[in-house]
């Protein structure tokens, strides 16, 4: 299962609004095959995986991360390629919470004589699509709010200037999680103070993210001339992620500004915070990144770890559990 993992990862940022999932098939105890969910309408990881096995699938175990599918999607039932390929065991990461599969995918499995093992590391499968069982469970979006600050909590020099805080190796992390996400949200406040591009740079295939700004977009704003598409938005933050989930975008990366932050942090309509902190000092007169929290905030504090010469800090909302979200779903996903 943790071969099947590593392969679900060569799908991550691509499969929106659908899961990473892996597969590998093993016969005799040898990895035979592997597969992953490319993208969305093109074949899930077991048929990916089965193609490759061939005819030595049949008579062979196979382990992946998600419940296989056993409804008509965009994709034909991952449990008939299943049958049909006369495999003997299936072993399964973590159930789908999609109410057109919840069980269904097992059970399909159990009557046509195969062999279901599941619940296989499911904590750590839980967790490689845990902004995807949000999104399929609530409807919403999972928002990670990403920041740069100094040693005294500021974020630009008291004239507005923020470039840049961080260092090279932080900005070029964060080009992978924009790579990695679905949408890029920033205020117009940013925007007209930085005029962004909001791109992917500098890895290769990368595609860049929808770009969201909430307010009015400046006129001749870099953003608007870039690859990709970017839109305006308004109104409460709630709204504003439900119609985003409406549009199939299952992650949003918040880069600012402050204001925003504090909106999101204010209204708890957050899921992570990474929080980069530069050595060093701008003082008293700067711009404070706290500034617009309103009240104190009980946070929980996940990781820390080096990123050039900068702290990256990775944080959750206090009492936050690792795993699935929770709340009725309409939402038909894969």
């Amino acid at each position: 299962m943790r071969l099947a993992l590593a392969e679900a990862e060569k799908g991550r940022g691509r499969t929106h609004p659908n899961p990473a999932v892996g597969a590998v098939v093993v016969r005799g105890g040898r990895v035979i095959s592997r597969g992953h969910h490319e993208k969305a309408g093109l074949p899930h990881a077991e048929v990916n995986a089965l193609r490759e096995a061939g005819r030595d699938a049949r008579g062979a175990d196979v382990y992946v991360t998600l419940e296989p599918c056993n409804h008509q999607g965009r994709t034909p039932p991952c449990t008939e390629a299943l049958i049909a390929a006369r495999v003997r065991r299936v072993f399964f990461g973590s159930t789908d919470p999609n109410p057109l599969v919840d069980g269904h995918g097992a059970r399909r499995l159990r009557r046509a004589g195969v062999e279901v093992h599941g619940r296989i590391l499911r904590r750590q499968c839980d967790a490689s699509n845990e902004p995807w069982f949000k999104f399929i469970t609530t409807g919403l979006p999972w928002v990670v709010l990403k920041a740069a600050i100094t040693l005294d909590g500021k974020l630009a020099t008291r004239t507005g200037d923020s470039k840049w805080i961080s260092s090279e190796p932080s900005r070029r992390l964060v080009h992978r999680w924009r790579n990695e996400l679905d949408a890029i949200l920033v205020g117009a406040g940013t925007v007209r103070a930085d005029n962004p591009r909001l791109t992917v740079r500098g890895i290769r295939g990368g595609r860049n993210p929808l770009r969201v700004v909430l307010g009015a977009i400046p006129a001749g704003a870099l953003l608007t001339r870039q690859p990709g598409e970017t839109v305006a938005e308004s109104g409460p933050l709630r709204p504003v992620l439900r119609r985003l989930a409406r549009r199939g975008i299952t992650t949003v990366l918040v880069e600012g500004g402050a204001m925003v932050h504090g909106a999101f942090l204010r209204a708890k309509l957050w899921d992570e915070l990474r929080l980069f902190v530069a050595p060093k000092i701008f003082g008293a007169d700067a711009i404070s990144w706290a500034g617009f929290m309103g009240r104190p905030l009980d946070l929980q504090l996940r990781a820390v770890e080096r990123v050039g010469s900068d702290a990256l800090l990775w944080i959750r909302p206090a009492g936050a559990t690792a795993g699935r979200g929770r709340g009725a779903s309409r939402r038909r996903g894969r």
